[in-house]
Formats: C-alpha cells, sequence, structure tokens
C-alpha cells in the first residue's frame, strides 16, 4: 500500500482499534472493539476506513507456518547494500519469487533483510543467486525458526494507567495549557451543553472549550452547543492540564472493577 502524507493525530479509540488489529486481526470484529470502547459500530468501521485512508493500517496480512505447510524452508538474508540503491534493491528482492517479505533498516551494514520460503535447499540457493544478480550483497543467511509477533503495548486502552491521557497537550505561559481530549460515551459532560455543563459545575470556570472536532468537521462551540460522544474537544485550562479538567471527558471508572 502507498504510504501517505498525512496528519492524522491517533485519538483513545484510534490506539484501541490499532491494539485489537495488531493483536488478532482475524477475530476482532467492529461490534466487540464497539462494546468495548462505547460507540457504535458504525464509528468503529469509519475510524478503520479513516485510518486505512491515512496510511496507518497498511494492510492485514496472514502469518503462516510454513513447515507445517509442507515442509518448506523459511530462510532470512542478512544483506549490505548502498543507501542510495537501498529502495530499488528491496523493490527488486521482493519481485524474486520465493521473498516474502523484505525490511529495509535506516543505516548501518545489513541494512536489509530478506525472507524466503522454498520447497528444498536448491530453492534457497537460486534465491541467494537472484537476489546477488540484482547487486544485492548477502553477508549472512539461517533458517527461520520461529517468529513471534505482540501489539504495540502504548497502544493498550486496558493496560491499568488510571490517569486519563490527552491526546495532545500544549504547555504555556504562566500555568494554562492547551489540551486536546477525546469525549468518551457516558462522560459527565456527554448530552450537555457547554452552558450547562458550567451551570453543573461538570466544567469548571478555569477551564474553556475552545474547538470541536466532529465528523471531520472543525468549529468553535457557543454556549448551547450539545457535547456528543466521539468529539475531539480542544480545551483551554487555566490550572493546567490536571486530571480534574480531563475527567468531565471520560467515561467514570467501574467501582466494581476497583474493589
Amino acid at each position: 500500500m502507498t504510504q501517505r502524507n498525512t496528519d492524522h493525530r491517533l485519538d483513545e479509540i484510534d490506539r484501541r482499534i490499532l491494539h485489537a488489529l495488531m493483536d488478532d486481526a482475524r477475530n476482532t470484529s467492529s461490534s466487540t472493539l464497539a462494546e468495548r470502547a462505547g460507540v457504535s459500530g458504525a464509528t468503529i468501521r469509519n475510524r478503520i476506513h479513516r485510518l486505512e485512508d491515512a496510511g496507518i493500517i497498511r494492510g492485514y496480512t496472514t502469518q503462516v507456518d510454513f513447515e507445517r505447510a509442507g515442509r518448506k524452508l523459511s530462510n532470512l538474508y542478512l544483506c549490505d547494500v548502498p543507501i542510495t540503491e537501498r529502495e530499488a534493491l528491496a523493490h527488486g528482492a521482493r519481485a524474486i519469487p520465493g521473498v516474502i517479505n523484505v525490511r529495509t533498516l535506516m543505516t548501518g551494514r545489513r541494512n536489509l533483510h530478506v525472507l524466503a520460503v522454498g520447497e528444498t535447499t536448491s530453492d534457497l540457493r537460486r534465491i541467494a543467486r537472484q537476489l546477488t544478480d540484482i547487486g544485492i550483497h548477502i553477508e549472512d543467511e539461517d533458517l527461520l525458526e520461529e517468529e513471534l509477533f505482540a501489539p504495540y503495548g502504548p497502544f493498550d486502552p486496558d493496560d491499568g494507567s488510571p490517569t486519563p491521557e490527552p491526546n495532545d497537550f500544549i504547555s504555556l505561559t504562566g500555568d494554562a495549557s492547551v489540551v486536546e481530549v477525546t469525549v468518551e460515551s457516558g462522560s459527565p459532560i456527554t448530552g450537555h451543553s457547554v452552558e450547562a455543563a458550567v451551570r453543573e459545575n461538570i466544567l469548571d470556570k478555569d477551564t474553556l472549550l475552545i474547538a470541536i472536532e466532529r465528523g471531520g468537521r472543525v468549529f468553535t462551540p457557543h454556549g448551547d452547543t450539545i457535547v456528543k460522544p466521539d468529539d475531539i474537544v480542544t480545551i483551554l485550562s487555566r490550572e493546567g492540564a490536571d486530571v480534574d479538567a480531563l475527567t468531565a471527558f471520560r467515561h467514570p471508572p467501574d467501582a466494581s472493577s476497583e474493589q
């Protein structure tokens, strides 16, 4: 998939989706994710499409045990190529029959890793010759025994961290801060107008809503603006980005889970 230039910023729902898909994309349904995140299945599907369009989700792959699938051999070639030719040679290696993965490294030696599968050692020697023929220097190689995968830990929304995190944070002079946070379903401010949230002390007088992103559109909220789940809200907190300023936008913790 072609990479795209994007300024897409991940929020908690995006991170939850990515963690789940990295963990087990086959058995992760939109409805299951929606229930965990407290949003609709349509929201999850829209988020996945946005992540794909932004080039953040680049594709879905199947992990195959080639030894069990016909006693095939998996071989890893550790190669050294000139930096100026690295991209072209990587694409050339990927086109060789039997090559299933090519990984490029930024600097240093062995900056190109090529994973290939063959029926016999003769297949692997043929792949090695073809890599050499296109100008790739193989420094070392070995049969791959096992490859383990895991989702990226910081994307895990259930890592036990009790403190809500803002999507983005900018510290201003004095004690003021600009914070961007996603409104969770069931949060204290959900369904309230900005004016009502202040009147009912959901927002204190030192916290101002200065922007809301909703459905890809950014607008300035007014007193009668209703705050909705999945809104990405930018707030100005004169007391700094403390936990109290963010809890208005977060789903209250389950009291039973704290016991």
